[in-house]
């Protein structure tokens, strides 16, 4: 099992400093034989926030690093041209002598789409056209498009990348057809277990093998023996003592899980909402059942055995790398001294 950080903070709260976890993260995670960094796009809400462009602290991150992979998790690809998305790529490629990845999202949130509005209805089919032509941009083929004035005329991305072909990944909150149609694309998944079980997961991961056709072995560098790869987001956070880890992710996750809930408040209500209909005690019910749920089977918490145990349970399902979500906590040094358990966790599952 590979491992990874993942960044995906709440910025509800007041952070001076708010990439100090970020970048003192990636250079942990870079002497310590970890996987990759992985950052989101967000945008108009707290939740996530603080990662509006991936490419931007994918760039932070390459220059101060020399191992990792640095990635996107996720582009929402109708949000961008697909000529922007290669050529900022292709810089950040080059700042890392060829170690970046890209997993693209089709987008969920309609006040997201304020950027491009004209292609929320046809997201998906916007993002598969878009990942195509970003993956034959990036290896310098040509592509049509209409000038300013209204001529056709053939363009060439620049900077050319390192990589020959972009490592690629494809986002899924768990549809079995989006599992699919990344076999058949021959790219990666990256997924979570917001909005399903690990034995949906592992029927997802099944039929992604079954449709896998690949283009090379797999994403980057890294064989894919079994076809295709398959990273999974968790929230992480690993100490000594189970229940000393309760007490300390308790509110802090909590009040991350809140701030997810009235995002979602917001999707089902309209973007320009600033409250759904829940109530506060309703909403008070809802996190505590999620952070018992997470912490107790959906997420890497506890004692490096409790976690260790768990990972083997997610190697069977077909996980190939856990991209670990660590920035919940707003303690950034409580953060930075669990990675050493952490990083045991990772040791004792290399094998």
């Amino acid at each position: 099992m590979d491992f990874s950080l993942f960044y995906f903070a709440d910025e509800s709260q007041d952070e001076k400093d708010r990439y100090r976890l970020l970048m003192e993260g990636a250079r942990f995670a870079d002497t310590h034989g970890f996987t990759a960094v992985w950052t989101p796009e967000r945008h108009f809400h707290p939740f996530g926030g603080g990662y509006p462009n991936p490419a931007l602290t994918g760039a932070a991150v390459a220059a101060i690093t020399e191992h990792i992979a640095v990635r996107a998790g996720s582009v929402v690809a109708p949000l961008h041209s697909p000529v922007r998305i290669a050529e900022e790529w292709a810089v950040v490629d080059n700042l890392s002598h060829g170690r970046v990845g890209v997993s693209f999202a089709s987008g969920w949130h309609s006040g997201d789409f304020a950027l491009r509005p004209e292609n929320y209805a046809d997201r998906k089919q916007v993002c598969a056209d878009t990942v195509d032509t970003v993956r034959r941009l990036w290896r310098r083929e040509e592509i049509d498009l209409v000038d300013g004035a209204g001529e056709p005329v053939r363009v060439r991305t620049y900077p050319a990348p390192v990589q020959p072909d972009l490592p690629v990944w494809l986002t899924t909150s768990g549809s079995v057809e989006t599992f699919r149609a990344a076999g058949r694309m021959g790219v990666g998944v990256l997924t979570h277990l917001l909005g399903q079980s690990l034995d949906e997961l592992a029927v997802g991961i099944a039929e992604y093998r079954r449709c896998f056709t690949p283009a090379h072995d797999g994403p980057g560098d890294a064989p894919a023996p079994r076809g295709g790869h398959v990273v999974l987001m968790l929230h992480t956070f690993v100490g000594t003592d189970r229940d000393t880890v309760r007490d300390v992710v308790h509110k802090p996750f909590s009040d991350y899980l809140r701030s997810s809930i009235r995002l979602s408040e917001r999707t089902a209500t309209g973007a320009g909402t600033q409250d759904g209909d829940l109530r506060p005690e309703d909403v008070d019910f809802l996190v505590e059942q999620s952070f018992n749920r997470y912490f107790e089977t959906s997420g890497l918490f506890g004692t490096v055995e409790d976690a260790e145990t768990f990972v083997r349970g997610l190697r069977a399902a077909g996980v190939d790398e856990i991209a670990c979500l660590i920035d919940f906590v707003g303690d950034t040094d409580v953060v930075l001294n669990g990675l050493e358990h952490l990083d045991e966790l990772r040791r004792r599952c290399a094998d």
